[in-house]
């Protein structure tokens, strides 16, 4: 243990850095956090430090105002605390430094040292760690801090408190415990996210303004309006502009997102930026010798916008244990083609013109285990029916095997129907009142997996089918919130337990069948957060397939996930969420930004239809290794109904574009746009991929430059990235892709 000591701490990697630095009362604070500092420049961290104290105000402290790492009332800040506990009706009131450990780490430490996707390749190797101890002797509360600053420049930040009375002391009730970083003034705008199902992360943004903005979700899951991610920037940041500073809560129970500004300012920056888990009352109390840690807060800087913020949180997740490190197999799901009704014939069917169309995983979701015809019944009873499936799924698994394709399965292991052999057996195992106040959603209730008991059973049957039957692939599903999640053995809420013990159920099975993959499902995009990342290797992002809806769905997911993590399926030409309907084109291009997949019966598709997946299957095979592992960008400066999206080779010479409009706006044409995240000095070839079908214009001609299909054109970096080239005017509803390959250095 470092003796606590005044002299700052400045974490540096990835270009970026933070610097911890301890007021007149001994109490570290960050100072700084942004653009990486010059550690070889001497006394530059200390100037950082000596000028971090704002002036004295009037009718104010009578002493310059600071913030630590854990502010509270007792240290002079009014907002919103990091600390809030008591030890019957005792508040902590006098946090003390007590040490500091610092240190730095590198790929094995991590256990990264043989992913093939381990983050940022050609970067730093190691990252930076700091960890501070505060304590209150009155209180008998150790409050531990830790920041680890990655080689991708992602600033993990962790809190846990401990309660040290001795034995028979009264218990220390927990309220919250959060993480909050200061940043500067000129972070005047906020953006974040709502949503609803099928329609989730829709950006919302507005002016910073005094106050708290508490984003707080008691869904028991993030929700289809999670916060997602909070971004502070400097006015009219965009794609490729503007400095940003992000915060994402990696946590897949209640958790709330914080933003405040003060009038006074927090020290000499402006805002906290940060959050934590939400604490129902009671739900933590610590008996003496217990700890509670709170979750891990990731936090990002970018001086280059928004697409800077998401090359930092897709090299952080590429490089998590749990990230695949294969190829990501096109899918097939079965749930919009058969719903429940299960046949083996039919499904055999299916699974052999998949095969065909070059499918590589077959996925069979709801309604293959007992009493399950429809979503009233069956829940929780995970055991084959043998009145739908005589010799249980043998058959289904072998064939899907022998096709070439690995086999899949859907359950939801956290819900449960009343109309279950399981809630007739066990009762007690809900999570929820006893009440008239408990409702139904979708005719399910919640299954608290956070019962021994009940998380044994569970393990016990969904290994027994993955043995069984040779299952690949887990469609993990969540399909409804938490209301009133009560353990009927204690009287407690039970979120923050059930979230635990959710990732330990993860972890058991993987453990078991280490070559087992779990998808995060959660009625679409519910539970979309690096909390369950760390468990699982996909998430649904949607229950939409619709193209319109799904272009704003992984645009913003694809903020925090990079594309292989996120399933986007084609659906039929009429999607059922919206009854919408889209050309196949602009579906099959939309799928293929993502983990693509297809969910529709295939075997009514007309010629044309099958010959479109197959040239599709191919291409996404194809560009998969450049789609899952370069670098996303998005171009600024274009009108509201288009985009222009794209990902790019690390060496910035192979790029995939996606040129797409979904809605008429009052331009009549496509002035010059810029192509992000080429090299200026190389000189590119370009050409439509069209394989998927061609694009309807609304205009009688391309821009004169623009290839004609099966053709390529030759245009230098500096012409593509500065001046930028007109594109072609779309009708609504329609993509094209553009592969630009450079042909010199």
């Amino acid at each position: 243990m470092v003796t606590p000591t005044h002299a700052p701490v400045h974490l540096y990697a990835g270009g970026v850095s933070a610097v911890f630095a301890c007021d007149e009362r001994g109490l570290p604070g960050v100072v700084y956090w942004g653009s990486g500092l010059d550690p070889a420049r001497p006394g530059l961290v200390d100037e950082i430090a000596a000028t971090a104290r704002p002036a004295v105000l009037k009718s104010a402290f009578d002493a310059p105002r600071s913030v630590s790492i854990a502010p509270t009332e007792f240290q002079g800040w009014l907002g919103t605390p990091a600390l809030a506990c008591h030890r019957g009706g005792v508040a902590a009131s006098s946090l003390v430094l007590a040490g500091v450990d610092l240190g730095s780490f590198d790929r094995k430490s991590l256990g990264l040292e043989s992913s093939g996707r381990a983050a940022g390749a050609g970067s730093p190797v190691s990252g930076m760690w700091a960890t501070f101890t505060l304590r209150d002797t009155a209180l008998d509360l150790r409050l531990v801090y830790e920041y680890r600053l990655g080689p991708d420049g992602v600033l993990s930040a962790r809190a846990e408190v401990s309660n040290l009375a001795v034995e028979g002391a009264v218990a220390l009730d927990v309220a919250a415990l959060r993480v909050l970083l200061p940043v500067p003034a000129r972070a005047s705008e906020m953006l974040d996210f709502t949503g609803r199902w099928s329609g989730e992360r829709r950006p919302q943004r507005s002016a910073l303004t005094d106050g708290a903005r508490i984003r707080a979700t008691r869904r028991g899951r993030p929700g289809h309006d999670a916060p997602h991610l909070t971004l502070l920037g400097t006015p009219g940041f965009g794609f490729e502009r503007g400095e940003v500073w992000a915060a994402h809560i990696a946590w897949s129970g209640n958790q709330e997102a914080l933003v405040e500004r003060l009038p006074e300012g927090a020290g000499a920056l402006s805002t906290l930026l940060g959050g934590g888990e939400l604490l129902e009352p009671g739900e933590i109390r610590l008996v003496p010798g217990a700890s509670y840690a709170g979750p891990t807060l990731l936090f990002a800087y970018s001086a280059e916008g928004i697409d800077g913020i998401a090359r930092r949180y897709h090299q952080h997740v590429r490089a998590l244990p749990a990230h695949p490190a294969s190829l990501r197999p096109l899918v097939l799901n079965t749930w919009e083609a058969v719903y429940f009704d299960h046949d083996l014939d039919r499904l055999t069917e299916l699974a052999e013109q998949a095969a065909e169309i070059g499918v590589e995983r077959f996925v069979l979701d709801d309604g293959w285990f007992l009493g399950r015809r429809d979503d009233t019944t069956g829940l929780g009873d995970w055991f084959v029916d043998t009145g739908v499936w005589p010799r249980g799924l043998t058959e289904i698994s072998a064939r899907v095997h022998a096709l070439g394709m690995q086999f899949g399965l859907w359950f939801e292991p956290e819900m449960v129907n009343l109309d279950s052999d399981l809630a007739r057996a066990h009762p007690q195992w809900l999570l929820s009142g006893t009440g008239a106040a408990e409702l139904s959603w979708r005719n399910q209730f919640v299954l608290n997996v956070a019962n021994s008991e009940a998380w044994q059973y569970l393990y016990t049957c969904i290994d027994d089918v993955v043995s069984r039957y040779g299952v690949d692939f887990i469609k993990w599903d969540h399909n409804r919130d938490l209301q009133g999640a009560i353990d009927r053995s204690t009287g407690a809420f039970g979120v923050h337990e059930q979230t635990l013990a959710v990732y330990r159920l993860m972890d058991a099975l993987r453990a078991k069948h280490p070559s087992l993959e779990i998808e995060s499902c959660a009625s679409g995009g519910g539970r979309v957060d690096l909390g369950v990342l760390a468990h699982a290797q996909r998430v649904w992002a949607s229950d939409t397939n619709d193209p319109v809806e799904r272009q704003m769905v992984q645009l913003w997911t694809g903020l925090l996930l990079p594309p292989e993590l996120v399933g986007a399926h084609v659906g039929p030409a009429q999607a059922h969420t919206t009854q919408r309907v889209t050309s196949l084109s602009f579906r099959l291009a939309t799928a293929l930004f993502g983990h693509a997949g297809i969910e529709w019966d295939i075997t009514g598709c007309s010629a044309d239809e099958r010959a479109a997946l197959v040239a599709w299957a191919a291409l996404y095979k194809e560009l998969r290794p450049l789609l899952h592992a370069g670098v996303s960008v998005h171009a600024d400066d274009i009108d509201e109904g288009a985009s222009l999206s794209g990902v790019v080779s690390e060496d910035r010479g192979h790029a995939i574009f996606f040129w797409v409009r979904t809605q008429t706006s009052g331009t009549a044409h496509t002035p010059r746009v810029r192509i992000p995240g080429l090299r200026a000095e190389a000189v590119y070839e370009v050409r439509v991929r069209d394989e998927i079908g061609a694009a309807s214009r609304h205009e009688v001609a391309d821009p004169s430059w623009f290839p004609a299909s099966g053709q390529r054109v030759t245009l230098s970096g500096e012409v593509l990235t500065t001046a930028g080239v007109p594109l072609p005017l779309l009708d609504p509803g329609n993509a094209l892709l553009l592969e630009f390959t450079a042909v010199t250095a």
